[in-house]
């Protein structure tokens, strides 16, 4: 696995940054990181809009959000390589200019299938962002500075997915869904000239061979579970077909594993999985995240296809969701060590399930204070959920593990939801087409029975994490602030 090499060990062509050029580029790294996190939330709320100019339904637009996901997900465990080969301002700077580019080529789509396209190039640029750029800031602040740097980085992409769908909303209300990617033109074009005057173009003289066999079985195994998933009701794919998927996907995962303890330096160290916290955690992460993944998807949908709301609207009905998750962060830490990880990730888990079961009972003639509030609630108890297990998985990796360990972590984050919005988009269409009654104009009860399977799948999770021991009290080391929340 890749290592991020420390600013003594890494070559840079230029010399010690002024403090200026430093707080220019805190600002630029975490610009980018704000940019790739916001694009993972901002087309929801506008899928509705989309379909419409795109000949589509709204119920098909599901490849939009996945294309992106799942492509961050894979180009996560190259991007420090490439930086370390390359250099960072060269590769940051080229992560910029294909995300600018790929936006660009998003708001000028013309079918669901050029969109889908620029998607994924889209993820090859945001894909880089945050990893290179976190790498460049560990090279160039000294180590008394680099956390409060880290601090600074991740605000803004803690931000970014929250006001994403609100944001979405308003510029299809005052322009058109096209914009959600064109504001990403002119900040991308000021984020490359400011990359390359005051990035330092640092990189590792001696860097390893890349784990490419290691790394092709990962991309295969997450593509094939993601055809198969999806396959069935997006592309017509056969049972027999989505069947070989799920076994080849199945396959390439066991292939990882032996080639792993074989491999002198594996993409990611099976010595990781010796890790309690780290394997409960990353384990718990994938599965809960698979309801969390669907909810942003599933919730604009049903308000505006189901509902009538426009964009705009259901992007304001998403602020409760975002301001409860915000506020309920802070009760993390003390729920935690008065009830232990163990208690605290059970009960939570069952209750962030529920709540998206409640969603089933969700009528055209329901309150609107009982909707806010139902919004408000769910956006609590998820925040606590996210929380709680970022901080278990990541507790107790030691400095030899934090890289790969993080890495490991931001891919399995990113497969979670890819893997959310195709369980969703997957469900959606098979309910639309057994129950009785549902048509694309009527599509409520398929929407109930979703959100009833979602919110079963998550708090079927809540087994995982009663593998805890209930002693597990104490706060999460200091690592990386990004990956903390």
């Amino acid at each position: 696995m890749f290592t991020p090499t420390p600013p003594a060990a890494a070559s840079s062509t230029s010399s010690t940054p002024s403090p200026r050029s430093l707080t220019v580029m805190l600002w630029v790294v975490a610009t980018g990181f704000f940019m790739q996190t916001l694009d993972s939330t901002i087309v929801n709320t506008a899928l509705p809009a989309m379909a419409t100019s795109l000949g589509e339904l709204p119920l098909r637009m599901q490849s939009v959000v996945i294309a992106y996901s799942l492509t961050m997900a894979v180009m996560i465990p190259v991007s420090g390589w490439l930086a370390d080969k390359l250099g960072t301002r060269r590769v940051f700077f080229s992560a910029i200019l294909v995300f600018a580019i790929a936006s660009l080529l998003c708001a000028n789509a013309r079918t669901l299938d050029q969109l889908v396209a620029f998607r994924i190039m889209q993820g090859v640029g945001g894909a880089m962002l945050l990893p290179v750029g976190r790498l460049a800031v560990l090279r160039t602040f000294p180590a008394e500075r680099y956390l409060p740097a880290l601090s600074f980085v991740a605000i803004p992409g803690l931000i970014g997915p929250l006001i994403g769908p609100t944001l979405g909303g308003w510029l299809v209300k005052i322009a058109s869904w096209h914009w959600i990617f064109l504001i990403n033109v002119p900040v991308g074009i000021v984020g490359c000239i400011a990359t390359f005057i005051f990035m330092p173009d640092s990189r590792n003289e001696h860097v390893g061979k890349f784990d490419m066999k290691g790394y092709l079985l990962l991309v295969v195994g997450m593509v094939a579970i993601s055809f198969a998933l999806d396959g069935r009701t997006e592309f017509g794919i056969q049972h027999a077909t989505v069947l070989v998927l799920l076994i080849l996907s199945l396959a390439c995962f066991v292939a990882y594993g032996l080639h792993a303890v074989r491999e002198p330096s594996p993409i990611f160290s099976l010595d990781l999985f010796k890790i309690h916290t780290f394997s409960v955690g990353l384990l718990g992460n994938l599965f809960a995240r698979i309801g969390s993944g669907a909810m942003p998807y599933l919730i604009p949908l049903l308000l505006q296809v189901s509902l009538g709301y426009s964009a705009f609207e259901a992007g304001m009905l998403m602020l409760p969701v975002a301001a409860a998750g915000m506020a309920s962060k802070r009760l993390v830490t003390s729920l935690i060590i008065k009830h232990s990880y163990r208690r605290v990730l059970i009960v939570n888990t069952v209750l962030v399930g529920l709540t998206m079961a409640s969603f089933a009972l969700t009528t055209a003639n329901q309150p609107l204070w009982l909707r806010l509030v139902q919004l408000a609630f769910f956006g609590a108890v998820n925040s606590i959920q996210f929380t709680a297990m970022n901080t278990l998985t990541l507790k107790d990796l030691g400095t030899g593990g934090a890289s790969s360990g993080n890495s490991l972590f931001s891919l399995v984050q990113m497969l979670s939801m890819s893997l959310g919005v195709t369980v969703a988009g997957a469900l959606l269409a098979t309910f639309t087409g057994l129950l009785p009654r549902v048509t694309a104009a009527n599509s409520l009860p398929a929407f109930h029975a979703t959100f009833l399977c979602v919110g079963i799948i998550t708090a079927g999770s809540s087994w995982i994490f009663a593998q805890l021991s209930p002693d597990i009290r104490t706060p999460a080391k200091k690592t990386d602030p990004s990956e903390r929340t």
